[in-house]
């Protein structure tokens, strides 16, 4: 079963054509980067996904689930986590009470865990805040942390809610090439075995995280396969070339 599919989704603002007859699919465990130039649709797609945009035609399947037009709460609770471009993070409580937070909103688990001692609440926040090596800065108000901390945060935010889907919109946007470099390290071990959808720039973080990439050019499919495929490839050379954008 696919993780993730689209039928002919589309979607239509005042009469622009945002996405149009986008028809994709995601497998289980798979980490895919969406590329494509400024107006491409790959922001618009991951709202489509997540339930912040309706579409106007066409289907989203999640896990063999027809998702289209549920609201954002209803697909997180099946099981998609989103991380927008900027983080959106608590920023005057501590780096463990947002992880505390995240950890309610996984109201399966934070039930479970509220029928044994606190302790072992208090063991799985310490367990991501390591995973994501944040243990030393849990009572770090989250303000005070650094760029790449506040997304490394978030992204154990997302872990704690133990999504199957993840959607990563540019997580590397202001980060320092060393930040950049471990964000792409935690994306391979953080959601390991994890299906991960991800908008990126920086070719260097895509040749690192992803065996596939798929492209999109003004709201359609222009081309899919390996970075190294995609950089040969006439059709996105003379888009990108057009768009006066560098891939």
């Amino acid at each position: 079963m696919k993780m993730l599919e689209t039928f002919d989704l589309s979607v239509e603002f005042s009469g622009f054509k945002a996405i149009s007859d986008l028809n994709f699919s995601l497998d289980q465990g798979e980490v895919r980067v969406i590329l494509g130039p400024n107006g491409a649709g790959k922001t618009t797609l991951m709202d489509l996904i997540t339930g912040k945009t309706k579409p106007t035609s066409g289907k989203v399947v999640f896990r063999g689930t027809d998702i289209t037009g549920m609201d954002p709460h209803g697909i997180a609770r099946l099981g998609v986590g989103r991380k927008f471009q900027g983080p959106n993070l608590f920023d005057n409580m501590t780096v463990f009470e947002n992880l505390e937070v995240a950890l309610q909103g996984n109201h399966t688990l934070f039930k479970a865990l509220a029928f044994k001692k606190k302790k072992a609440l208090v063991d799985r926040i310490y367990e991501v805040l390591a995973r994501v090596s944040l243990e030393r800065k849990a009572n770090h108000v989250a303000v005070n942390l650094s760029h790449g901390e506040k997304q490394w945060l978030e992204m154990g935010m997302i872990l704690a809610q133990d999504p199957e889907l993840i959607v990563l919109d540019e997580p590397t946007t202001g980060m320092t090439a060393d930040e950049t470099f471990k964000t792409g390290e935690l994306i391979q071990t953080l959601f390991k075995g994890r299906s991960v959808l991800v908008i990126e720039h920086d070719m260097a973080f895509v040749r690192q995280i992803a065996r596939v990439v798929t492209v999109l050019h003004q709201g359609k499919f222009l081309a899919q396969g390996t970075l190294q495929e995609i950089e040969q490839n006439q059709r996105v050379q003379e888009v990108y070339l057009k768009e006066g954008s560098h891939a």
